[in-house]
């Protein structure tokens, strides 16, 4: 009767660790422009994944670079450039390419598809060519199309490229050379109009990560990322394979 009380205890107490155990907790460096990607994209993976909590830290992937390489703690890294991922030393996998857009708020009198030869396009915002791949990527497209040397002076630098797009929300610019991705997200819809840069006029965008951790929770969520639901979400976010 002791030893059957004691097991029953034992049991008891299992079961209680079992239910006060904290979840397992995956924090990501994700470029900016994956934001409202992401934020479906780990709605999606913890509804098959609940035990898993994805924490998700947005902002340009040379500063996210530069911190990784400093010892920030970080499980995975999600770059807008592969490139940054490559030089982590890590394994690296690619799961989108972007793609630039010229946005406008819907008040404006801009027309996107011209307003970078627009003489009433007083200040432009694009990400920082320093550290964000979409800066690098907006000033190779004024350069293809001609207009950078007139537009440097009246161009606003965003820190990333989501900030880049709140500048021209918020009025400091009066268009912005920003992701289509952040273009598609459900908030802006009505909010703007946007113009597609031509692939041609920009280097290719090819977006990698890396797994700074080696973990089942981290390769779940990147294996998840890499599967056909993972790029079916990106793909509506105007994300290319």
């Amino acid at each position: 009767m002791t030893v059957s009380l004691k097991l029953v205890a034992a049991l008891a107490l299992t079961t209680l660790a079992c239910r006060v155990s904290p979840p397992a907790k995956v924090t990501v460096a994700a470029a900016a422009d994956l934001k409202f990607a992401m934020d479906e994209l780990t709605r999606a993976f913890h509804k098959s994944h609940p035990e898993i909590d994805i924490e998700v830290a947005y902002g340009s992937s040379g500063n996210f670079f530069a911190q990784i390489q400093s010892g920030a703690p970080f499980d995975i890294f999600l770059s807008a450039d592969v490139d940054y991922a490559r030089k982590l030393g890590k394994p690296v996998f690619t799961y989108a390419v972007g793609r630039l857009v010229v946005w406008v708020p819907a008040s404006s009198r801009l027309d996107a598809a011209i307003a970078l030869r627009d003489p009433a396009l007083k200040h432009l915002a694009i990400a920082n060519p320093v550290h964000a791949p979409y800066g690098r990527a907006a000033e190779a497209a004024l350069r293809n199309f001609g207009v950078w040397d007139s537009l440097r002076p009246r161009i606003v630098l965003g820190e990333n490229i989501a900030q880049t797009l709140q500048f021209v929300q918020s009025g400091v610019a009066d268009a912005g050379v920003v992701a289509l991705s952040l273009a598609l997200a459900p908030s802006l819809r009505g909010q703007g109009r946007y113009w597609e840069i031509p692939l041609d006029k920009y280097p290719r965008m090819e977006q990698g990560g890396a797994i700074l951790k080696d973990t089942e929770p981290a390769r779940q969520f990147r294996d998840f990322l890499l599967s056909a639901a993972g790029r079916s979400i990106l793909k509506d976010y105007g994300f290319l394979e």
